[in-house]
């Protein structure tokens, strides 16, 4: 067993050679009590700043950002005035593409990724600048050509126009080659204080009702590498078992839960059986013992009576976080954007480049 867990973690501390810088910015326009204007960044998939036309100024979400700006106040003031100037742009897009399309009703999204990713170990620089209109790809630039790609028919006269602007291109590429890069190493160095901290979780044992399996859930802990299990007599079990994914939660810590299925436990036996949670860094295991005193559930009994304490939502990246009303906005994977609810836009001559900036 140790010498599994030994490999999983070296197998991946071989992989965490690459690190991403990544932008998100998105307009939008029909939905109630939502931003018009909404922007963060992301180091590593974790949050870095987040802003809005609600909160107007940029805000650090975590120590190393707000360390970050302690130490460079000017960096922290660039971002507030690039929020500000952003959100007229965005706003003005909006307003265009109702006008185009004649729609003058309904939710309309406009978005941008962009960023650059760092192989620490080869020194390789990849970057990226892509825009989607309601959820689905619309043009993006090929970082190694510096050429414009439609993604969509609609999207060919913009490309042709944003090929001949060469100044813009130009910087762009500065921009991909020098300043992305450069950016991404700073902010890496200043993250390396919270991704070097271990935090123990807090570990709970959940039950929706008596006859429900009993979930072992691990909320808060730090790094990501780590393992949870069920015994029996002190040995691992399998039997019943089911094993969920490593979620993060909002604050960049993660959380966990496993599963086990307690029909055919007698009550007598529910003291042979322990939750192990294993944290890597961590010498001593986190055990909790199956015992009915400690689940806590959300199960009412039939004399009226409330057992425990309701579980709590789980908490994912921001970025689900923020587009889970019922509304399809957009998600970003290898693909691109994926496919959205709305009809497919059909632009004009009219340029969106004015939003792609630096």
């Amino acid at each position: 067993m140790k010498g599994f867990i030994l490999l999983l973690l070296l197998s991946q501390d071989a992989l965490a050679v690459k690190h991403y810088l990544k932008y998100f910015l998105s307009g939008s326009s029909g939905l109630q009590n939502f931003p018009e204007f909404m922007a963060f960044s992301t180091v590593d998939d974790i949050q870095g700043g987040y802003c809005d036309s609600k909160g107007r100024r940029p805000e650090p979400r975590h120590d190393w950002t707000r360390k970050l700006t302690e130490d460079y106040p000017e960096h922290f003031e660039y971002y507030a005035q690039e929020c500000i100037r952003y959100q007229p742009i965005y706003r003005a897009h909006i307003v265009m593409l109702k006008q185009q399309l004649n729609k003058t009703g309904g939710v309309h999204i406009f978005q941008r990724i962009h960023g650059c990713e760092w192989d620490e170990e080869t020194g390789e620089v990849n970057a990226f600048n892509q825009f989607g209109y309601n959820g689905e790809d619309f043009i993006a630039l090929d970082s190694k050509t510096m050429t414009w790609v439609a993604a969509k028919p609609q999207a060919v006269i913009t490309k042709h126009k944003w090929n001949r602007d060469i100044i813009y291109i130009e910087a762009k590429r500065l921009y991909n080659a020098q300043i992305c890069p450069e950016r991404l190493k700073k902010y890496v160095e200043y993250l390396k204080s919270f991704l070097q901290k271990v935090v123990l979780p807090s570990v709970s044992l959940l039950q929706k009702s008596p006859s429900s399996p009993v979930s072992c859930h691990a909320t808060g802990f730090y790094p990501d590498r780590a393992m949870m299990f069920w015994t029996k007599d002190g040995e691992e079990h399998h039997e019943g078992v089911d094993h969920g994914e490593i979620l993060a939660n909002h604050d960049g810590t993660f959380q966990m839960t496993v599963e086990l299925n307690i029909s055919g436990v007698t009550l007598e036996d529910w003291r042979r059986y322990d939750c192990v949670f294993h944290l890597s860094g961590v010498e001593d295991n986190i055990v909790t013992r199956l015992d009915k005193v400690v689940i806590r559930t959300n199960w009412v009994a039939p004399s009226g009576f409330a057992a425990g304490l309701v579980i709590g939502p789980v908490v994912g990246l921001l970025l689900l976080a923020l587009f889970t009303a019922g509304i399809f906005i957009w998600k970003r994977n290898n693909n691109g954007f994926t496919s959205a609810n709305s009809s497919d836009p059909s632009f004009s001559e009219t340029s969106v480049k004015d939003t792609a900036l630096n």
